[in-house]
């Protein structure tokens, strides 16, 4: 069986259609008439290394924003022990919780018997949640147990760590929560 495309057809329709490749810019090599490619990456400002939120895994995201803050784009960290540069879709969503229009980005309180929230300052926040700490401790403080040894310590409040925190920033957190005679500390991480 013959076929009916020759070989002088087959070239002109080969050469018509670099052609327009290269006339509509769909062709980035040297038809288009420069000698480097064009650099069409995504434009940021900063690049910020971050662990996830959600589960107790800590995988490593690179966090890449602009000038105005706003998340553009985010990829799992190469370098990262946990999940060398894979992301879970949990994971590889970050950037639509933190560009949602309807994320929470100040204080709700609900003072107690309220039916309202109101909005409050960070500085308020942070000072009520201390004082209400040190009154919660003051007042269930433990200096001795029922043997008569000295314990010193607190069974009135506890602590729930995140699964994103590092050896040292537990190491930290411990120590703060020790001075404060806290017993009762466990974290969601289980690596």
């Amino acid at each position: 069986m013959k076929s009916q495309v020759t070989r002088r057809d087959f070239l002109k329709a080969s050469g018509g259609v670099a052609g327009l490749f290269a006339t509509t810019g769909l062709f980035r090599g040297p038809l288009a008439g420069s000698a480097t490619p064009m650099d069409d990456r995504p434009r940021w400002v900063k690049e910020t290394y971050t662990i996830c939120p959600y589960d107790a895994s800590g995988c490593g995201f690179i966090c890449y924003t602009d000038s105005q803050g706003r998340l553009t784009n985010i990829e799992g960290d190469p370098n990262h022990p946990v999940n060398q540069g894979g992301a879970c879709s949990k994971g590889a969503a970050i950037a639509q919780i933190h560009n949602n229009p309807r994320r929470l980005k100040k204080v709700k309180y609900r003072a107690p018997g309220a039916s309202d929230w109101e909005e409050k300052e960070w500085d308020w926040a942070i000072t009520e949640m201390a004082k209400r700490i040190k009154k919660t401790r003051d007042e269930n403080w433990i200096e001795t147990n029922s043997k008569g040894n000295m314990v010193r310590r607190t069974e009135a409040l506890a602590m729930v760590g995140a699964s994103c925190f590092d050896n040292e920033e537990c190491e930290l957190l411990v120590k703060m929560l020790r001075s404060l005679g806290m017993v009762y500390m466990e974290t969601q991480a289980r690596l």
